[in-house]
């Protein structure tokens, strides 16, 4: 007798459900350790891992005396995650005096009790014990990784007795910058810029490309994440370049290309140089970047996002926007700022191209849209990958000479207002700001 093809399913699916429930109880018999502890094959990597990774990540100190005298003071958080012995560990290979530890947040804990969201990107509240901490053991400089120890953000003490944590790009512009700066000084060969590159995302601020364009080193952007950064670096170092720095502005930093993806632990240790070194000059890292700025132009960023459960709404706002002035026509202006060119990575358009076609990888299966417009601004639109955000990143870049941060700044919240108003319409799509 042949089931009906509904039979078929229902069978197959209870087939399915109790294979499931077999597999989830418990094997009948317990292990024999004695067989696995007794193979030759049997062995435990992480030791010979941690002394090759420590023994590579000393080639990229470049100060140890400064490092061996220092007066400067750092308080490390591993937010309840893995990062504590390894920052210990990274401030010892470069000869400092390792950092005060948060008591309460150095050791795993997976309830992640003392904050809300472990995820120091998410800015000051998720650092107010280290802040705490900091102010009792006069140091100026908090250094801090997520649960994972792969991102990093640094706030310093400024004079003002206020707290400034520096935002991914910002950090990314001194990362960079020092990088570039001990590099040059160890090869003096100014023929070796030619094959000497550093990588950012698409959605992170370009001051890395106005630094090479000065130096004369190359500069690329990738799609975001650092699946493409670590590859486009190991294609890079495969044909004989030398891959310096690759960030994204989700505080996610590449600083030694023994290690090819985003490394909080590395990051520590040279952003602690790095301040310690500025301070023999008497120079904090907040006037370290100004100085950056006003050589290269300053880069002003902003990036928020809304919350969006409903995948027919995203669709919807990101298809008005491919026809927002009749079909297939993009729009022209945002508010009072004029748009002078469209890259859709979703559909591959690029008017900024000959054939109109854009040149980084496309997907259908995201939303990403980038506006360039007349006034230097970039904004780009795209959808998460494991949230239910719809993103912008917003950058306003002035060309060296203009000293007149707050006016950008300004002219930039204005930008954003804008987007904000003309093509999120969080009204009309029924959209949850940030924070609410």
């Amino acid at each position: 007798m042949m089931l009906e093809p509904i039979q078929q399913v229902e069978a197959a699916a209870e087939g399915i459900s109790q294979a499931v429930e077999e597999n989830l109880e418990p094997w009948p018999q317990a292990w024999d350790d004695s067989v696995i502890n007794g193979s030759p094959l049997f062995h435990d990597p992480s030791a010979s891992i941690n002394k090759d990774y420590f023994e590579d990540l000393k080639k990229y100190c470049f100060h140890r005396a400064v490092n061996r005298e220092t007066k400067v003071k750092f308080v490390h958080t591993s937010v309840h995650g893995v990062g504590h012995s390894f920052v210990q560990s990274a401030f010892k290979a470069f000869d400092f005096v390792p950092p005060e530890a948060v008591p309460e947040q150095k050791d795993p804990d997976p309830e992640f009790p003392t904050v809300k969201y472990p995820n120091p990107e998410e800015g000051k509240g998720v650092l107010t014990l280290s802040f705490g901490l900091a102010d009792k053991t006069t140091a100026k400089i908090v250094l801090a990784n997520d649960p994972d120890a792969d991102r990093l953000a640094v706030a310093e003490k400024q004079d003002s007795g206020e707290w400034r944590v520096f935002s991914g790009n910002e950090l990314g512009a001194l990362l960079g910058w020092w990088l570039f700066t001990s590099w040059k000084e160890k090869n003096q060969d100014h023929s070796a810029l030619k094959d000497t590159y550093m990588l950012s995302s698409t959605v992170s601020s370009k001051i890395l490309q106005a630094i090479a364009l000065k130096e004369g080193f190359h500069f690329e952007e990738t799609l975001t994440g650092f699946k493409w950064m670590g590859n486009r670096a190991k294609q890079l170092i495969d044909q004989g370049k030398n891959v310096l720095f690759a960030f994204e502005e989700a505080i996610g930093y590449m600083c030694c290309p023994f290690v090819l993806d985003k490394d909080g632990v590395s990051a520590a240790v040279i952003s602690a140089e790095l301040a310690s070194f500025l301070a023999t000059k008497n120079l904090s890292l907040s006037q370290q970047l100004k100085a950056i700025y006003v050589e290269y132009g300053y880069h002003i960023t902003k990036a928020s996002y809304f919350i969006c459960h409903d995948q027919g709404t995203i669709k919807k706002l990101f298809e008005n926007l491919r026809n927002y002035d009749g079909k297939n026509n993009y729009p022209k202006t945002c508010g009072k700022f004029e748009i002078s060119g469209i890259r859709d990575l979703t559909t591959g358009y690029d008017d900024s191209q000959p054939d109109k076609k854009a040149v980084l990888p496309t997907s259908k299966s995201s939303q990403m849209i980038t506006f360039t417009f007349a006034n230097g601004g970039v904004a780009t639109i795209r959808t998460s990958g494991t949230e239910p955000k719809i993103k912008y990143y917003s950058e306003l870049r002035a060309p060296p000479g203009n000293s007149d941060p707050e006016q950008l700044k300004k002219e930039l919240n204005e930008l954003v207002s804008a987007i904000e108003e003309h093509f999120f319409q969080p009204q009309k799509y029924n959209l949850q700001p940030k924070g609410e």
